[in-house]
């Protein structure tokens, strides 16, 4: 798998991150470390997280596959090896400043990020979404301190509007303040007006890298999903608003593209992803070994040019 640079950054990537929103959700740990085993045997090295995940399951305390990371890389003694991304911004305690992203918030979380990770710097410390009620300069700055004192080395955003993300490139500039190298949006065939309608212009004149969260659209884009089948998922009620005409008709292209290359059409929607010079990663996720097999092959796969063309007309819609 060759890697490839991550914006203006020294990091180098492989072209898919593994998402890890699943570990302690779907996937437990024991095949939480089988599929980053199968992931890293790829050539993959990039791996996203993020302090919350995954809180919303009962018991779940949040930080859960934060920890399983940690654990699994102190295993295997492959950290040098990896470029680990996580974000911040939900809430993980009680009391003022338990979210957020105030100084008094990045700078605990980083710390507990860092101890749950077993690591001594995150390579890639990311804003999970905006906190319009705290000044960008005043995370900014607390980022800057955390850069300098070698515990972060490049920031990015994730879920920012083409509005705030310019605010933060403004103040980055004015104030000479850490620049946003990453925006995580969520993009794929089926969710594409937000982005292209937004951030993506920024993005490409700022050199920008974008690591797509949620490309395969929880799973629709899998083709597991279709009319009269019942799946049983953690994810089937976010896949509703894809359970239509418009939505069957990507499938029917996905398909008849997959089928000619010989991959899955998870593999397709990928690589039709990866065909934009703005996409550095797109975020896989999987629960096992076997899931991830279906999406590796888009790595390689070069879609013809009116293979492109015709996944971008028939998602127009979206």
């Amino acid at each position: 798998m060759e890697l490839r640079q991550l914006g203006k950054t020294d990091l180098k990537v492989s072209p898919l991150c593994l998402g890890t929103m699943q570990w302690g959700w779907t996937a437990d740990e024991g095949e939480a470390g089988q599929t980053m085993d199968a992931f890293v045997a790829a050539g993959g090295n990039f791996i996203d997280t993020a302090d919350i995940y995954s809180n919303w399951v009962k018991g779940n305390h949040g930080g859960v596959a934060e920890e399983m990371i940690g654990r699994w890389m102190k295993e295997r003694g492959n950290r040098d090896q990896l470029v680990v991304a996580t974000k911040l911004r939900g809430k993980m305690w009680d009391g003022p400043d338990g979210e957020g992203l105030s100084r008094s918030h990045v700078m605990r979380a980083a710390e507990d990020s860092l101890r749950r990770l077993q690591v001594d710097t995150i390579d890639l410390y990311q804003t999970h979404w905006p906190d319009t009620s705290t000044p960008i300069e005043e995370t900014l700055r607390a980022f800057d301190d955390l850069i300098k004192a070698g515990k972060v080395r490049y920031i990015g955003a994730s879920n920012y509007s083409a509005e705030l993300l310019q605010e933060a490139i403004d103040v980055a500039e004015r104030e000479n303040l850490p620049r946003f190298a990453t925006l995580q949006p969520n993009y794929s065939l089926v969710k594409r007006r937000e982005f292209e309608g937004g951030p993506m212009p920024i993005c490409e004149k700022e050199g920008i890298a974008v690591i797509p969260y949620s490309p395969l659209a929880a799973g629709f884009l899998t083709g597991k999903y279709r009319a009269g089948r019942t799946v049983r998922s953690a994810r089937r009620e976010r896949t509703n608003e894809y359970m239509n005409e418009r939505g069957f008709a990507v499938l029917e292209v996905l398909d008849r593209v997959a089928e000619a290359h010989s991959v899955a059409p998870a593999a397709v929607a990928l690589a039709w992803l990866l065909a934009n010079p703005v996409i550095a990663a797109p975020i896989a996720g999987a629960n096992s070994p076997e899931q991830l097999a279906d999406q590796l092959p888009a790595i390689d796969l070069r879609l013809t040019p009116k293979e492109v063309e015709e996944l971008t007309a028939i998602s127009a819609s979206f």
